[in-house]
């Protein structure tokens, strides 16, 4: 399929997918007219794409994971460089969490104090 045909059936902008292909993340072939031709597997990969960019991984992590993603499964199989991935992705999400709830404690102390003054 051509780039016109994934982007509709993904609803991902065809200059998007490009850069997919750029960052290494789509590998389609190119025919006699050198036009960009994708196989049918890659509208599941563009979506596995897109849930782990919402997900909040980088596009480095995530050509380091689509080798370890099969199609017929939900997720990322279990292999030794997704689990790496992951791991780094959740640490950096406590940490950022634990961040916002100091801000908030700071934040509530902050306000109490307002109205109790008010």
């Amino acid at each position: 399929m051509r780039i016109g045909d994934l982007s509709r059936r993904t609803s991902v902008p065809a200059r998007l997918l490009r850069y997919y292909e750029e960052q290494g993340l789509l590998h389609p072939d190119r025919d006699s007219n050198g036009y960009r031709s994708y196989a049918p597997d890659a509208v599941s990969t563009v979506l596995r794409i897109r849930d782990l960019l919402d997900a909040g991984l980088t596009t480095d992590a995530i050509r380091r994971l689509l080798p370890c993603a099969h199609d017929d499964e939900p997720g990322v199989a279990p292999c030794t460089k997704s689990l790496g991935v992951m791991d780094e992705r959740l640490n950096s999400l406590a940490e950022q969490i634990a961040r916002l709830q100091r801000q908030q404690e700071l934040l509530s102390a902050q306000r109490e104090a307002t109205v109790l003054r008010g």
